[in-house]
């Protein structure tokens, strides 16, 4: 046995895994000290203990230039459930390594929307050549999947499911489930179609297998169903699934037929991905992934600094406007910043709130007044409060009431403004047909700077401090 593979985890019981389920540290170091030995069997020692999504979390917990040699190490290992599981820049980077009949093999055990996440993003020559090598009803659900728009439920639906034609009986059923070979064999609910196969209804195993035999499956079956359109956004997917508590829906093209199915399992996917996609968003830090290659995280993210420079600068030309009261009170500029950051948080805030119920649809046209005037009503209370707050310091501080007045005065305005801003902003974008968690921020940044500024300047010389 080499050293590296002495030095690991002593246990046999040792899985790896610390309480909370993540990789321990000393496990990883272990891993690499046997990849570095050249001890290959090891490493399938010490990996074999892990289950596929953590053999996936092994592979981005190494450093990139080590995973081809783990992939080399483990490669009996390295089924299609593990790179299902993988980040997509570690996979996309790992598929690269691999011959695309190694891929193709890979793509075969997955189901469909798995097997397109790792075949979408290869070049168009590496795509035509997998797809060439896999049987030609793989070959044609991925095809298929393919011509659907990315983030569609097209692309993520499954193809294989268990459907049953209406007039059979339960018994039919039950034997139909027994002898088909070609069935999948997970599955807890099946589709009941008309003769034109468009879905009817559902009807769960445990209702087959509690129901006489000569009972009519039209019968048994649930009639209301929640089915999705092909070309469905997948985040309103999504939300179909939340607002009716679905465990599966059926999958329609344009003609009503049924072509698929999405899960429950592949919605906790879609709803983790698409709350930290908007919460990326709105920091304009792009993928935000800490796997994304250095020149594709600063490509997405140097555009909005850019942005941002652009809107800064109209904050700097309103306050150049008033260069000389500045100079004539220096208190001002001590002030200034202030009444900036507080009616930028004030609008973070509420652009937090208002993009989240846009997201989730609690926000809609039939309630958008309501929202706006409440979010009013909140920004009115917190811009009082930190006024006199802010009011009576700057007063006690500078000895000068009537700068505590002003500055309570413009942090007020501010505030509210801010409050209007972060609700309107995203209301506005999304009525564009726009993203609104893509460009609201540097909308609201822009607006809470510009008029906390002149809100404070402008008062400061209508009220007679300065000359």
């Amino acid at each position: 046995m080499t050293e590296a593979a002495a030095e690991a985890p002593e246990s046999e019981e040792d899985t790896g895994l610390d309480h909370e389920d993540r990789l321990k540290p000393e496990f990883v170091e272990a891993v690499v000290d046997t990849l570095e030995a050249g001890d290959p069997e090891a490493t399938r020692d010490l990996v074999g203990r892990l289950h596929p999504a953590d053999i996936a979390d092994l592979f981005e917990a190494v450093d990139r230039d080590e995973r081809p040699a783990l992939a080399a190490a483990v490669a009996e290992m390295l089924d299609g459930e593990v790179l299902a599981e993988m980040n997509d820049f570690v996979r996309e980077a790992l598929v690269d390594e691999l011959d695309n009949t190694q891929v193709a093999d890979l793509a075969a055990e997955l189901e469909t929307d798995d097997a397109v996440a790792i075949i979408e993003d290869m070049e168009a020559d590496d795509q035509r050549e997998v797809l060439e090598a896999l049987e030609p009803d793989d070959r044609a659900a991925i095809e298929t999947a393919l011509t659907y728009p990315e983030e569609s439920a097209g692309r993520v639906m499954q193809r294989e499911l268990v459907a049953v034609h209406e007039a059979m009986s339960v018994g039919d059923v039950i034997d139909y489930l027994r002898e088909d070979q070609d069935l999948v064999t997970d599955f807890l609910e099946i589709f009941v179609v008309d003769i034109g196969h468009k879905p009817v209804g559902t009807c769960a195993l445990s209702w087959i297998l509690r129901t006489p035999r000569q009972i009519a499956i039209a019968d048994v079956m649930k009639r209301e169903q929640t089915l999705i359109p092909v070309d469905m956004d997948q985040e309103e997917v999504a939300l179909r699934f939340q607002k009716y508590g679905l465990i599966s829906a059926a999958v329609v093209d344009a003609s009503g037929r049924l072509v698929g199915m999405i899960t429950v399992d592949d919605i906790v996917d879609i709803i983790a991905e698409e709350a930290g996609e908007d919460i990326l968003r709105l920091s304009g830090a792009g993928e935000g992934d800490i796997n994304e290659p250095v020149a594709e995280a600063y490509s997405s993210r140097v555009r909005w600094l850019i942005a941002n420079l652009g809107t800064a600068l109209v904050a700097s030309f309103i306050i150049a406007l008033f260069g000389a009261a500045i100079e004539e009170m220096v208190a001002l500029a001590i002030l200034m910043p202030i009444v900036a950051s507080i009616g930028g948080n004030a609008g973070t805030q509420t652009m937090a709130v208002a993009v989240r119920a846009l997201a989730i649809n609690e926000l809609t046209r039939s309630n958008t007044w309501r929202t706006i005037r409440h979010e009013l009503a909140v920004a009115i209370l917190n811009g009082m409060t930190i006024a006199v707050l802010i009011g009576l310091g700057a007063a006690l501080v500078f000895s000068n009431w009537p700068l505590g007045g002003v500055i309570a005065a413009a942090m007020l305005v501010n505030i509210v403004i801010s409050g209007l801003a972060g609700v309107i902003v995203p209301v506005l974008l999304e009525r564009m047909g726009q993203d609104p968690a893509v460009a609201s921020s540097v909308f609201v940044t822009m607006i809470t700077d510009s008029m906390g500024f002149l809100a404070f300047l402008g008062l400061a010389v209508a009220a007679g401090l300065v000359g």
